[in-house]
């Protein structure tokens, strides 16, 4: 198989990438690092062969930034090899520049059990845009031709294809919840905490929420919290092909010792209202309910935030998209990043062997007891 001569692809920034851009130069890392574990070699030199072809199909995976437009012709994503795999690693925790690229980049990290890394800078792309690259890499590696994505749409497009929603309510000032997860300060990297949970339950996201909701206001309080909840744009017009930052937020208040089928009614209700698109009609810079500034998005103290979780579900998980002739994967889990205005960001996916979960929070004495013990609820709640 030939590589593809590479696109022209241009692409205005959107309102959403411009928060993202405001929340990394208040010196958070903006990053989506996706792991896939299984048995089998994987050779570098033909991941990056695969990589060149499936990035000039999804030319938004090798773009640079000029001024407020997303510019094909960036650095094609290097692949590398890892001698081992070290949560606590280098590798992990440096940062992405979309002004240099390259956007994203793909280690390989051999051993007992075959590793592939996969890290992009989520302010060009979103969970889906990666995972839609990443299948594409492997069907080169299987020969078959990739899919690709093509449209240089932004937000904007969604936010007309979606029409009205349940209305445009003026925004409403953020109140700040105490922080749950230790107390102190605390470090710029993120503590993740993993677990497998043997069950595939529906509401995952609800379930989710719950769970957090023992964890919030002192006990014996009923005071509350907010989760934010990323939902995928692309499900307004299902006919774009794009690796973009397509994601906006869905808040929903908790309070403490909520019940999950009532936060999974909320949270449907809310998705037939198009509720995301809501914050989308507004000016983002005036009207951003967490920082409009650079100056208010520095102001954060790690003691208390406008958003207590991120709750990012990705749903069940087709492993065989991710298998060659001598690769089978197992695994698939993401390693969230720390976003200044949330305490905490749990990441799930569901696999053939339960639940994949990471809660990803800043490290802090008490802050590793404290992640166990939210994700013991979660698992509870999962098994229920």
């Amino acid at each position: 198989m030939t590589t593809a001569a590479p696109v022209r692809y241009s692409r205005k920034l959107s309102q959403i990438e411009r928060g993202y851009l405001t929340a990394a130069a208040s010196g958070t890392d903006q990053l989506i690092q996706t792991v896939v574990e299984g048995d089998g070699p994987l050779d570098p030199a033909e991941v990056a062969d695969a990589v060149a072809i499936a990035t000039a199909a999804n030319p938004g995976m090798a773009v640079a930034r000029r001024g407020p437009v997303w510019r094909s012709g960036g650095p094609v994503p290097p692949v590398v090899e890892l001698p081992d795999w070290d949560l606590d690693g280098a590798e992990l925790h440096r940062d992405i520049d979309v002004v240099t690229g390259p956007i994203a980049e793909i280690a390989v990290i051999p051993g007992e059990t075959q590793r592939l890394l996969v890290r992009a800078s989520h302010i060009v792309t979103d969970g889906r845009g990666l995972q839609h690259w990443m299948a594409d890499v492997f069907r080169v590696l299987r020969g078959e031709e990739p899919v690709g994505a093509p449209d240089t749409v932004n937000d904007t497009h969604f936010r007309d294809v979606a029409g009205s929603g349940a209305g445009d309510a003026a925004p409403v000032a953020q109140a700040r919840f105490p922080a749950v997860l230790g107390h102190g300060p605390s470090g710029d990297r993120p503590l993740w905490t993993r677990r497998l949970v043997r069950a595939q339950p529906s509401a995952v996201t609800a379930r989710i929420a719950a769970a957090i909701s023992r964890h919030v206001g002192a006990d014996g309080d009923t005071g509350g919290g907010r989760v934010a909840v990323p939902v995928d744009l692309r499900r307004h017009d299902r006919t774009i092909r794009s690796t973009a930052n397509l994601t906006a937020q869905l808040l929903q208040d908790i309070t403490r010792d909520d019940d999950w089928r009532r936060l999974h009614g909320r949270l449907l209700r809310a998705l037939m209202r198009k509720q995301e698109v809501v914050a989308l009609r507004r000016d983002f810079v005036r009207t951003n309910p967490f920082a409009n500034s650079l100056d208010a998005a520095q102001e954060h103290d790690d003691t208390s935030f406008p958003c207590t979780a991120i709750i990012s579900d990705h749903g069940p998980v087709d492993l065989d998209r991710f298998r060659t002739a001598g690769f089978t994967p197992h695994r698939m889990y993401t390693l969230p990043m720390l976003v200044p205005y949330a305490e905490m960001f749990v990441s799930s996916c569901q696999t053939p062997d339960g639940t994949e979960l990471t809660l990803s929070c800043r490290r802090r004495p008490g802050a590793a007891a404290a992640a166990e013990a939210v994700l013991d609820d979660v698992q509870r709640l999962l098994q229920d």
